[in-house]
């Protein structure tokens, strides 16, 4: 007995022992090893503090920086990414910082980020997403390899040329439905102000309920309300100190995000349903993005090829709405701001779209002739880009340019820092100059590769197209009718929520022409 009750402690003692060396390992041997890797190759940062890494200095930088609005300028990086700034500025421009006791290198090097964004080798991956993130980004975002690749090529179809040239008509319906609800809040009075954050938010929520679910409009526009309630929640969540188990309690937040996403998924699942039946007895319009969807489904199907599951379209879809919705309406919001702050913009815009598309609306061919239309858009793209940063991870040692980076490594590349940076844009870089876009994107910097909006290579953003040609459409109705400027109730405080949002809104007064 005695034995038994021996070995049974000693068992114990050996399992904890094991623990503890693992955790130490862990939480402060390997993080050494990473750090004196780094050192030996020039790289030099932020030392690394016990399992909390920089998380809470970068934490408190933002808070501080958020805490009142900023001036009348575009120097984004010293307000939105105040820790990386400053990493920067202190260690250069590839420097080391530590995301709890994962070592995380900001790369300001344009050709590295080129080099991670193409991933020839697939040396690159995006981290592991926390449970609660998958509730709001899933689908082709989410993938990885080979999943990602024959997932992109049953996806492309939807996304063709000809096939969002055939949703021009949604587009116009949506952009004449939100200009004259506008010309009703001017009326007799000749002006009136308004919150064009709000009234893009709307405006894309329509656009992607009517262009992805055609007749079913109206069960779209359910799906955008909710998906609205639930992405304030998850941020809500994903911000909060993450404690293990944490999102199984049954809170009353936790108990909403799931109730919301039972809605959505359920809401999905009946028109997907409705649809298939439809397409069964030959009577489906198969012009929206659902329908285009299952028709390449089906040929895929047909052919013997392993076509989508249900699950499969319905993250789709949901990852359409929160990308379609939040990219297109935060490039309005920013544009309407910048043509606001920058009225001779304003004119030369507009000039551009009367003399090409008249009163009229705007067709696909005039969209494409908007030449100064784009250039705004462009150079609204760079200094207030929808997503600041992107983040890729090692999972085996590779060679970046001279570095050899090992495996587990974060990859911070600062698009906002990037798109701002004086030695790529020249000492006017934090100015709004659309003409820098004069001669294209390509020739628009001293590195072609330092401008990226909707990321590069082969994950770039599929939906970019269907993104600027929304945007384009909304823009040249707006410029048709009204002249703009800023509200003194305005207050310039952009922050990143999701994608690049005005904290306090967007107050807009508008005229007719």
């Amino acid at each position: 007995m005695a034995a038994a009750v021996f070995l049974l402690l000693a068992s114990i003692a050996l399992f904890l022992s094991w623990v503890v060396v693992k955790t130490a390992y862990s939480l402060w041997w390997k993080p050494r090893q990473y750090a004196e890797t780094f050192k030996r190759q020039g790289i030099h940062g932020y030392p690394y503090k016990f399992f909390i890494g920089n998380s809470r200095e970068a934490a408190i930088m933002q808070e501080k920086a958020l805490a009142k609005p900023m001036a009348f300028s575009h120097e984004l990086p010293t307000r939105i990414w105040p820790f990386f700034k400053e990493a920067v500025d202190k260690y250069g421009r590839i420097s080391l910082s530590w995301f709890g006791k994962t070592p995380q290198l900001i790369l300001m090097d344009a050709e590295m980020v080129k080099e991670v964004l193409s991933n020839k080798f697939g040396h690159f991956s995006k981290p592991p997403q926390l449970a609660q993130g998958k509730m709001l980004v899933s689908g082709l975002a989410s993938l990885e390899g080979e999943q990602w690749a024959v997932q992109r090529r049953r996806l492309n179809p939807v996304f063709h040329l000809e096939k969002l040239k055939g949703m021009l008509p949604s587009f116009s319906t949506c952009c004449n439905e939100l200009v004259q609800r506008w010309e009703k809040s001017i009326g007799s009075q000749g002006l009136c102000e308004l919150d064009v954050w709000k009234e893009f938010q709307n405006l894309t929520g329509d656009v992607i309920s009517r262009t992805a679910f055609g007749s079913n409009y109206e069960e779209g526009r359910q799906i955008f309300q909710m998906q609205k309630e639930q992405t304030v929640l998850v941020i809500r969540a994903l911000r909060k100190n993450y404690i293990p188990g944490l999102r199984f309690l049954p809170t009353k937040e936790n108990k909403r995000q799931k109730e919301l996403n039972r809605k959505i998924i359920s809401l999905l699942k009946n028109i997907i349903e409705k649809r298939e039946k439809e397409m069964q007895l030959g009577i489906a319009k198969n012009d929206d993005l659902l329908g285009i969807l299952l028709e390449s489904n089906k040929n895929h199907l047909d052919h013997g090829d392993k076509g989508m599951t249900r699950e499969e379209v319905l993250e789709e879809f949901q990852l359409f709405y929160l990308a379609g919705q939040e990219t297109t309406s935060v490039l309005l919001t920013w544009t309407m701001v910048m043509l606001s702050m920058y009225p001779s913009w304003q004119t030369r815009a507009r000039e551009e779209v009367l003399q090409v598309c008249g009163k009229n609306v705007p067709s696909f061919d005039s969209l494409s002739h908007l030449k100064t239309v784009t250039m705004v858009l462009n150079e609204v793209l760079r200094l207030y880009p929808p997503a600041n940063a992107m983040v890729r991870q090692t999972y085996k040692t590779v060679k970046l340019g001279d570095l050899t980076l090992p495996e587990g490594v974060r990859l911070i590349l600062p698009l906002l820092l990037i798109h701002h940076d004086h030695k790529l844009w020249g000492d006017d870089a934090e100015e709004f100059k659309p003409e820098r876009f004069s001669e294209g994107i390509a020739n628009a910097s001293k590195n072609q590769w330092a401008f990226f909006p909707f990321s590069w290579g082969p994950r770039i953003c599929i939906g970019q197209t269907f993104a600027l040609i929304e945007a384009k459409m909304a823009l040249a109705m707006i410029l048709q009718r009204f002249s703009f400027e800023l509200s003194p109730n305005y207050a310039h405080a952009p922050h990143q929520f999701i994608t690049l949002q005005p904290q306090y809104g967007a107050q807009i007064v508008l005229h007719f022409v």
